[in-house]
This record gives C-alpha cells, sequence and structure tokens, in this order.
C-alpha cells in the first residue's frame, strides 16, 4: 500500500501506533476529521512518506521530534489544530521539504533562523495564527524557491528584514510551476491546496495554486519604515502588511509590482501623499489604505479610480474623489476659474457697448 487516505470522514478518536507498520506508505491524508490525541511517534517508521497531512484535526501536544526521520518528505500539513510548544530543531533534518504549513495551532517561541538554511527547495511557508514572538530572521531570505509567506497573526516585532528582496521567486514575471511536486506511483491521487485570505476574503487554491505568489505579514507588531525593497519582488499578487505600525511613505516604486492583485496597508501609521504611480497598476483589484496618515490629494485616475471611499476611511488629511471631502484646491481652482469666465464675460459686454455706440455715431456719416 503506497496510499492511505480517510480525509473528510468525520473520523473520531486518536491515530493509532500501528500506522507507523505501513513502511511502503508514500502518502497519509487524514485532513478534515475530528482526530484527538497527539501525533504517534512510530509514524517516523513510514520512511518513504512523501506527503503528510494531519491538518484540520484536534490534536494536540508537540510535533514529535521523531519526524526527522522522514527523509523523503516533501510536503507537511498540520494546520487547525491545537498543537503547542516550540520548533523541535530537528525538522531542519527535511531538506527535501517544499510545503510546511503549521499555521493555526498554539506554538510559540522564536521562528528559529535555521528554516531559512534548511529548506531549500521550501515553496510555502505558512506559520500563520501561532503565538510565534521576537524579530523576523533575515535568514529568511535565503529561501529561493519561496512562492508564499505567510506569518499573519502572531506576535512578531521590530522591523521588516531588508533580506527579503532577496527572495528570488517572487521577483520573477513567470513564476515557477508546483503543480507537479509529487511526480511518483501514488500521491498523484493528492491535490495540495493553499487557504490565502486576501481580498478580505478566505480563498483555497488546489490546481491553480502555482499562481500564487504571496507574502502576508498581517496583525503582529511589526514596525519601522515601509520596505522600499519589496517594490523589487516584481512577481508578487498578494501583499499584506495590515496591522501592524509601520510609519513612512509609500515609494512611487510600488508601481513596478505590475502583478499586485490585492494590497492592503491598513491600520499602519503611513504617512504623505498616495503615489501617483499607483494608478499604473493595472492589475491591482483589492485595495486597502484605510486607518493611516496619508494626506493631501487621492490620485483619482487609472486603476485608482475603480476604489471606493472605503479603501481610504480613517485618513482625516485625505481628500478628493471618492470621498465627499474636497481639496482646498479644487475651490481655488472653481473660484479662479469663474474669475477668468466672469472678466472675460464683462470685457466682451464693454466691447459690445463701446461697439455699438461707435456705430451708432459713425454710420450717419456714411449714409
Amino acid at each position: 500500500m503506497y496510499f492511505l487516505s480517510f480525509s473528510g470522514n468525520g473520523i473520531t478518536g486518536t491515530i493509532p501506533d500501528s500506522v507507523g507498520h505501513l513502511t511502503s506508505l508514500e502518502v497519509i491524508d487524514f485532513s478534515s476529521n475530528t482526530l484527538t490525541g497527539s501525533i504517534p511517534s512510530t509514524i517516523n517508521n513510514c520512511f518513504s512518506l512523501n506527503v503528510l497531512d494531519l491538518g484540520n484535526n484536534n490534536l494536540s501536544g508537540m510535533i514529535p521530534k521523531s519526524l526527522d526521520q522522514l527523509q523523503q518528505l516533501k510536503s507537511l500539513h498540520l494546520n487547525h489544530n491545537k498543537l503547542s510548544g516550540e520548533l523541535p530543531s530537528s525538522l531542519r533534518n527535511l531538506t527535501g521539504l517544499d510545503i510546511l504549513d503549521l499555521s493555526y495551532n498554539n506554538l510559540s517561541g522564536q521562528i528559529p533562523a535555521w528554516i531559512g538554511t534548511a529548506f531549500p527547495n521550501l515553496v510555502i511557508l505558512n506559520l500563520r495564527s501561532n503565538m510565534f514572538s521576537g524579530r523576523l530572521p533575515s535568514l529568511l531570505s535565503n529561501l529561493s524557491s519561496l512562492h508564499v509567506l505567510d506569518l499573519a497573526q502572531n506576535n512578531l516585532m521590530g522591523e521588516i528584514p531588508v533580506t527579503l528582496v532577496e527572495l528570488k521567486a517572487m521577483d520573477q514575471d513567470h513564476n515557477m510551476s508546483i503543480s507537479s511536486l509529487y511526480e511518483n506511483r501514488s500521491s498523484y491521487r493528492y491535490e495540495e491546496r493553499l487557504i490565502v485570505i486576501t481580498k478580505g476574503l478566505t480563498l483555497e487554491y488546489t490546481r491553480t495554486l502555482s499562481l500564487v505568489v504571496s507574502i502576508d505579514l498581517s496583525d503582529n507588531n511589526l514596525s519601522g519604515e515601509f520596505p522600499e525593497g519589496i517594490t523589487k519582488l516584481f512577481g508578487l499578487v498578494f501583499l499584506n502588511l495590515s496591522m501592524n505600525h509601520i510609519i513612512g511613505r509609500i515609494p512611487e516604486s510600488i508601481s513596478k509590482l505590475r502583478q499586485l492583485s490585492s494590497l492592503d496597508l491598513s491600520s499602519n501609521k503611513l504617512f504623505g501623499s498616495i503615489p501617483s504611480s499607483m494608478s499604473l497598476l493595472s492589475s491591482l483589484g483589492y485595495l486597502n489604505l484605510s486607518n493611516n496618515n496619508f494626506s493631501d490629494k487621492i490620485p483619482f485616475i487609472g486603476q485608482m479610480s475603480t476604489f471606493t471611499e472605503s479603501a481610504f476611511a480613517g485618513n482625516p488629511n485625505l481628500c478628493g474623489a471618492p470621498l465627499v471631502k474636497k481639496c482646498q484646491d479644487e475651490g481655488k481652482d472653481k473660484s479662479v476659474e469663474d474669475k477668468i469666465d466672469s472678466g472675460f464675460v464683462d470685457q466682451w459686454f464693454y466691447l459690445s457697448i463701446g461697439l455699438g455706440f461707435a456705430v451708432g455715431i459713425l454710420v450717419p456719416y456714411f449714409v
């Protein structure tokens, strides 16, 4: 037996230790059930595993250190459980990992720096909604194959590392396909999936997963200035830095992110004018700049003219369409136009009177 799946069958109870006897298994998919208890350490006997998906259950306890015995593992999904503790350093031995999804657990401690060096082929790193703290390790930039970085809803602090600009797979206009990660005799029946929260919606990607290029660092305690280097990641489709303490201005160079579909910078401390270059982001379908300190007139042209008032709400010094608040120069411009028009009419009025008077005097001499 190479493939074992009980996904979505409403199974309860614990995972039996006897699963370790199935040493030829390449895929174990017990996702979307109501399994409880801990992950059995005997699972490390399944030396041929490519995929281990225990996501969407009620598993508890710590991640077994013995998982590092699964040297063939490419995809590890332990998301949506009640796992706790720190990431075991033994995970660094899973050097073949393409996908690591530990989101929606109770994991704590710092994000270890070795994540950036242990997984040269990692495409998806999802640690969303845990209790990780400390700073973002700068070595994350070594993940040269990374398409998705989701560290949202943690307790991370400090500045966003400038080294993120070195995420090479994100700086390409045409991204690598990850649809053929598991081309072997059994796991072709296992379909990778990823939940992405974007555009205010929760979206599930399966067959179009290769189209997702995303950075989500929202809902943390990150600070410092807007990382201008991130505008060099030309392949980015989703960028969410909302609900942090980021300051500074949005750089004009943001217009280089031509594939950007969703941009959320809301609930930060950004200030200054919204760059007019954002009107060139022709793929942008969702924008949220609300609850910052932006000022001056909104560049309501090009793609920017497709967004409603809600995208700019909570910036008391912003003005112009689509907001109700008018800019002061708009009133001045109107006043100047009125004066010019009025003066022009007056000049014609007096000129016509003068011409009429002249004609009235001169005509009798020609009659």
